[in-house]
């Protein structure tokens, strides 16, 4: 008997849901042979069909061989087999939608890893933050948080995809705010010759909430990339400020030469030279003595960016140093581990020179500080004493 009403009913759930009307019947399908074989007198091989053209349902009693070809099959249908297939048809169509939504939500933001998404603070405690995004909600854990930014229930922040994970409930996704590239793909969004290709991204290095150093590079000699990216007045990376909560943002020149690069990295603070040593890794910076304050940065911020930008090791000095009040300051990277290490000559309680070496070691997990002060006199008479016994062997 043709059922015209269930299919019309179907093909409008598959449109709206946004579902195939094949995958639908066949899920139907496989639980009204669910159902039928929890009846008493059931055949013990079935299967059944909806006929895709009418929406009958049929149930066929199968005779297998030892090989599993079908031998005999027979019309097996119960007469009461309607109202049980309504029942089943109801879960089976709620169930299937929400599997399908899942998978579908899933397929959907796992080829989005590594993309930007704006979303609005649902939830908040002490663990993470929970964020709507339409249709799935995004975790925003409280190690990709920026540590003084508060999230107000309703407001709507942009948030970095780093991890997509797949669960019974559903797709997890998990956002940062810390993520070096929402940066990026901030001034993705905000200058449209990043977009384009004319204007690359070569290098980014970022302290989250404080302070990020953008290096750019034109593929077109008639744009600017340092230009097009500030904007008029300031206006493009005023906007990724305000979105990032007033976090500093220096945007400098690409070179491929290393010394360019080194100095421009350094802004705001004007270089007088560099040296590099390829062999070590470490550029030697010299700048004005009112200039050393600026390139090291507080706590050593400009410095730290710097290196990160560059690669290279970076050892700052002034112009004018003495030996009675020496500061070098030297910041690399290890993996990920920043090392920003400062020497300083003073004078001891003798007269005579100690070194304090200030080394702070910080990976994402904690920040380690080392104090060491070194007795310069006592090192020199270890070092005559060697030299002596080399001289007597």
């Amino acid at each position: 008997m043709a059922n015209f009403e269930f299919l019309e009913a179907l093909g409008q759930i598959a449109r709206d849901q946004n579902i195939d009307e094949g995958e639908l019947l066949i899920a139907l399908a496989n639980a009204l042979l669910a159902a039928y074989k929890r009846r008493p007198d059931s055949a013990e091989d079935a299967e059944v069909e909806i006929n895709p053209e009418t929406g009958e349902i049929k149930v066929w009693g199968l005779e297998l061989d030892l090989e599993g070809n079908v031998t005999k099959e027979w019309d097996a249908t119960p007469e009461d087999f309607g109202r049980i297939a309504a029942q089943t048809a109801k879960q089976v169509l709620m169930q299937l939608i929400r599997d399908i939504q899942r998978r579908q939500m899933y397929e959907e933001f796992a080829n989005r890893e590594g993309d930007i998404v704006s979303g609005t603070v649902q939830q908040n405690d002490n663990r993470y933050t929970l964020l709507d995004l339409g249709r799935v909600e995004a975790l925003l854990p409280q190690a990709e948080q920026i540590a003084f930014e508060r999230y107000e229930h309703g407001a709507r922040i942009k948030v970095y995809i780093v991890e997509v994970r797949k669960t019974n409930k559903g797709p997890q996704i998990v956002v940062s705010r810390t993520h070096p590239a929402l940066v990026a793909k901030l001034f993705e969004i905000e200058v449209p010759e990043i977009a384009n290709g004319i204007v690359e991204i070569k290098a980014l290095a970022r302290e989250p909430g404080h302070r990020s150093k953008i290096a750019v590079a034109s593929n077109d000699a008639q744009v600017d990339p340092v230009g097009a990216c500030v904007g008029a007045r300031g206006s493009r990376v005023r906007n990724i400020t305000n979105e990032l909560r007033s976090e500093r943002i220096d945007v400098v020149p690409y070179s491929d030469d290393p010394i360019e690069f080194i100095q421009a990295a350094l802004q705001p603070a004007r270089v007088r030279e560099v040296r590099l040593d390829e062999v070590e890794g470490i550029a030697t910076v010299i700048v004005h003595d009112q200039q050393l304050s600026l390139a090291i940065g507080k706590e050593g911020q400009n410095a730290r960016l710097a290196a990160r930008l560059t690669g290279w090791r970076i050892d700052i000095r002034s112009e004018n140093e003495s030996n009675e009040d020496q500061v070098v300051e030297e910041v690399w990277t290890e993996g990920g581990v920043v090392v920003d290490e400062k020497v300083i000559v003073v004078e001891g309680e003798a007269g005579e020179s100690d070194v304090v070496v200030d080394t702070v070691i910080e990976s994402a997990d904690e920040v380690v500080e080392v104090i060491e002060v070194i007795d310069i006199a006592a090192v020199e008479e270890e070092a005559v004493e060697e030299v002596v016994v080399e001289d007597e062997a």
